[in-house]
């Protein structure tokens, strides 16, 4: 289950598939990973390329005589396309992840084992599937985000309405939420009477073990209600962890980051309290779209989420053509818009 959506998760690898496969392809793929560790990939990058490999082998293995990867022809990764699209279920997107993979692998044999091997890339010679969206994406809107929370509050769950809150307010991605501290959120971190600034950098998705490193803005007005009920909480059963939300092992608060299998639990909870798919992500978007109906500027956005360009803000503003010309045309003609701050907000 996990972050609210239902996902294909099919894999045709095993440890048992795996003592099978052809050492050639384990050793290549072991020096390959080696290879991205040794140019400072995350982790969680080399981590996704062992398991795209894996799965790769073990069709090799079932269906393609545990050929060697050097020895693979077009025809042979087209049929895999076709088994991971039509059999596996895999969505277009995966497909084409899974595919860069391999491609990343076909250019290391290429530029790096050229005295070993005659080989030339293919994989990028296979056309990608067309983009469709597999599972629909939810929408959430202010009302439906405000009763969740005031359900959670009748519960008490006030860590859980902190975390769902704080999303809402600054909408960062999943993994980063658990990193947010205490200690970023008091008067000191306070700039312009309307947003809380992270005093020092937060690990972010990027290239890189280290990832990228951001400066996180939470807008204070909406998110402070939830912050000051949770910290309350935190005061009256003595929890002192630095972590805001940390995690809970046996009923008791300790001092940790609260894990991401939380966070994919309460996403679970939040599903069937609004009776929509929830995931953490659909935050991301709340949040981009919310800065922009209040009038923010796109740059501003860009500026606040951490983006390179706005592009960006564009793919997670939902918001509609006929939304937004409605801000700007009346009866008369063209509006004057009045610019909003954050303040606002």
């Amino acid at each position: 289950m996990g972050n609210g959506r239902k996902t294909v998760y099919n894999s045709i690898s095993s440890p048992d598939k795996l003592a099978k496969v052809n050492p050639e392809n384990i050793q290549l793929g072991n020096d390959f990973l080696e290879y991205l560790t040794s140019i400072d990939r995350s982790k969680s990058t080399v981590d996704a390329y062992r398991n795209d490999l894996n799965i790769f082998w073990c069709w090799c293995l079932e269906f393609n005589q545990n050929k060697f990867f050097v020895d693979l022809s077009k025809r042979e990764i087209a049929k895999y396309q076709n088994y991971c699209l039509n059999t596996l279920g895999w969505s277009p997107a995966r497909m084409r992840r899974v595919k860069s993979t391999l491609s990343s692998l076909s250019n290391y044999i290429e530029s790096m084992l050229d005295d070993e091997f005659d080989f030339r890339p293919i994989i990028r010679k296979i056309e990608n599937p067309a983009a469709c969206a597999v599972r629909e994406k939810t929408i959430l809107d202010g009302e439906q985000l405000q009763d969740l929370l005031e359900k959670l509050i009748e519960k008490k769950q006030y860590d859980k309405a902190c975390m769902l809150s704080l999303a809402m307010n600054n909408g960062r991605r999943k993994s980063e939420l658990p990193r947010m501290k205490l200690s970023y959120f008091t008067e000191d971190n306070v700039i312009y009477g309307s947003l809380y600034k992270t005093p020092e950098t937060v690990t972010t998705k990027g290239r890189g073990s280290r990832g990228k490193q951001l400066t996180v803005y939470t807008l204070r007005n909406g998110f402070q209600k939830y912050l000051d009920l949770w910290l309350k909480y935190r005061e009256e059963n003595n929890i002192t962890s630095e972590w805001l939300i940390p995690r809970k092992e046996n009923g008791v608060y300790i001092d940790e980051q609260i894990p991401i299998t939380t966070m994919d639990s309460w996403a679970d909870t939040f599903t069937r309290m609004l009776g929509v798919p929830f995931y953490w992500h659909s935050l991301r978007h709340y949040f981009t779209t919310a800065c922009s109906r209040s009038g923010l500027p796109d740059d501003v956005i860009k500026n606040l989420v951490g983006w390179e360009s706005n592009d960006m803000v564009a793919v997670y503003k939902d918001i509609s053509a006929d939304e937004q010309f409605a801000q700007y045309f009346g009866e008369d003609g063209i509006k004057e818009v009045e610019k909003k701050s954050l303040s606002d907000m």
